[in-house]
């Protein structure tokens, strides 16, 4: 074995009297090996405990017995749905592995080289988180967590966009406000479009008028509303109020609102979306509507074990779950 403790491949040729090649075949699964041999590294791979003993085992059982979830970047809404696939897939007989498809949130049909990389030799079934794409199976079971088109042909799981936003906004305009802002999230997220369909359904229930110069996109990132908040907030008629799309970027709006001399709540009132940790450590705590994260990841876990025990049969599921508005300290009646 190598000095650090690590069993790598030279320790399994050395062992089963191969190559380092040969073994290099044999846990990826390629051709070119006779059976014997095959045999002969996959024994000495499960008496190591190669750590590429996942793909070896899969050439046997044509099963690894582990779930993959995919994720454009590691950030905190993704992070939270990770903490309930992991308690979830702890009660079962998988194990988990989590891949990132880096690179700035990964781009358009980050979903795809991912499964190419990992579907059938590393997971037998994948959680993706967000995808831009649907349609990416890779010859394995995937169950989407909230997808940038909404619910399509593969198993999905959602929150209530529609409901959670109105609430938020239901709540402004019970306090008071007139003259809300929405900080919208992305163009290309069907997520984005509901909390926004649920804004302006609220405004109109309320008889309020909604003005379009107050609707700018955030992009769900602080970065990226940065500019817009500062305009919106220092423009000659500026809002009373705030809802944003998302967490982030209704804490950036904070921040830039002390930038500039501006109360929370005082000045101004400011609600989220998502109820991540982050939320509840503002000064004052920010009121938000809370997805159910964790149970969202619990959910997600339960449909691909189900796929992967009992196949696909009839329509794919669609599993989605109530939110709900939480109320801190960040919301007041607007000044008068």
């Amino acid at each position: 074995m190598s000095q650090s403790g690590r069993v790598k491949m030279a320790d399994v040729a050395r062992e089963a009297g191969v190559s380092v090649a040969t073994v290099s075949k044999v846990v990826n699964g390629r051709w070119g090996v006779s059976a014997a041999t095959v045999e002969r590294v996959l024994a000495v791979v499960g008496d190591l405990g190669y750590e590429a003993s996942l793909g070896a085992s899969s050439l046997r059982s044509h099963r690894t017995n582990v779930l993959g979830v995919l994720l454009a970047e590691f950030e905190p809404f993704s992070t939270e749905l990770l903490k309930g696939v992991s308690e979830a897939v702890g009660h079962t007989d998988f194990e988990l592995l989590a891949f990132s498809g880096g690179r700035s949130g990964g781009g358009v049909g980050w979903e795809r080289r991912s499964l190419a990389r990992l579907g059938g030799s590393l997971v037998d079934g994948a959680i993706v988180v967000t995808p831009t794409v649907v349609d990416a199976g890779n010859g394995i079971p995937v169950v989407a967590v909230d997808p940038h088109t909404g619910p399509s042909e593969v198993p999905t799981v959602d929150s209530d966009n529609l409901a959670g936003a109105m609430s938020a906004v239901e709540h402004l305009i019970g306090l008071g406000h007139r003259r809300i802002a929405h900080l919208a999230g992305r163009d290309d997220l069907e997520s984005a479009r509901l909390r926004e369909e649920g804004f302006r359904r609220a405004m109109a229930a309320a008889g309020l008028a909604v003005d379009e110069s107050l609707v700018r996109v955030g992009g769900y990132r602080a970065e990226s509303a940065d500019a817009v908040v500062r305009e919106m907030l220092t423009g000659a008629d500026r809002p009373t109020a705030v809802f944003a799309a998302n967490d982030l970027t209704a804490i950036h709006t904070m921040a830039v609102a002390a930038e500039l001399g501006l109360r929370v709540p005082d000045d101004l009132s400011v609600v989220g979306f998502d109820n991540v940790p982050e939320s509840a450590l503002t000064d004052p705590g920010l009121t938000t509507v809370a997805q159910p994260l964790h149970e969202m990841g619990r959910r997600a876990v339960e449909v691909l074990v189900e796929l992967l025990q009992d196949g696909a049969d009839g329509e794919p599921a669609h599993v989605r779950l109530p939110t709900q508005l939480v109320v801190r300290q960040s919301c007041a009646a607007p000044p008068r």
